[in-house]
């Protein structure tokens, strides 16, 4: 029972912003549930589409590198370890005028607003302007109220997590609790708030009744 009450809170909060979403014009759709949504994503890419990857859990969760790879698409992402610097800073600017752009969010907030921080600012970039086109998938537990609640969501949830993932020097990694660090390693270096679908830009945002992603 307790899942169909939040399964049924999380598709009611996905209508919500999605309605938001399309008054800031962007393109906006639900999928119920991670197959649903990769289904919906692979069918709107061509196979000879190129296809820029942003750093996504919600992207790998899915399963849309694989369809991509088994659909015989050009890939361009940075995530591949056996990737020396120069080719993952190589696969970074392929991914900013591919034909397609896949990322998550790392916070939506009710009344429409993309809200991300970036350590090196490709992901954000490529979000903006660069990709013919940019699908961006998200889970319905990144969909927060306020703008501050985004950011707070991604201090204290998304980035101790990633940080965790990459074995990064932050306080955030190492205790849960952000504390504006000065580490190397700090991945909160650029913010970008995205109100509107900006002007050059075709963007659609796919979220999906179920929790995804950091």
């Amino acid at each position: 029972m307790d899942q169909d009450i939040q399964k049924d809170i999380y598709t009611k909060r996905c209508q919500l912003v999605i309605k938001a979403l399309k008054a800031n014009d962007f393109e906006a759709i639900y999928a119920d549930n991670a197959k649903e949504a990769l289904e919906k994503v692979i069918s709107s890419i061509p196979k000879d589409a190129t296809v820029g990857i942003g750093g996504s859990i919600t992207i790998r969760e899915i399963g849309l590198v694989e369809a991509l790879e088994k659909q015989g698409n050009t890939i361009f992402e940075h995530w591949d370890k056996a990737s020396t610097l120069e080719e993952k800073i190589k696969n970074r600017k392929e991914a900013l005028t591919s034909d397609i752009y896949l990322a998550s969010s790392n916070a939506i907030t009710l009344d429409g607003q993309l809200v991300n921080i970036d350590g090196t600012g490709n992901r954000v970039a490529a979000m903006a302007f660069g990709p013919k086109k940019v699908i961006i998938i998200v889970g319905a537990n990144k969909l927060v109220d306020t703008l501050d609640e985004a950011f707070t969501r991604i201090r204290t949830i998304a980035g101790p997590l990633n940080g965790r993932r990459l074995n990064l020097k932050t306080t955030c990694a190492l205790t849960g609790h952000c504390t504006d660090c000065d580490s190397p390693d700090r991945m909160c270096k650029v913010s970008v708030v995205i109100e509107k679908k900006p002007n050059l830009s075709d963007i659609t945002i796919v979220l999906v009744g179920e929790s995804l992603g950091y």
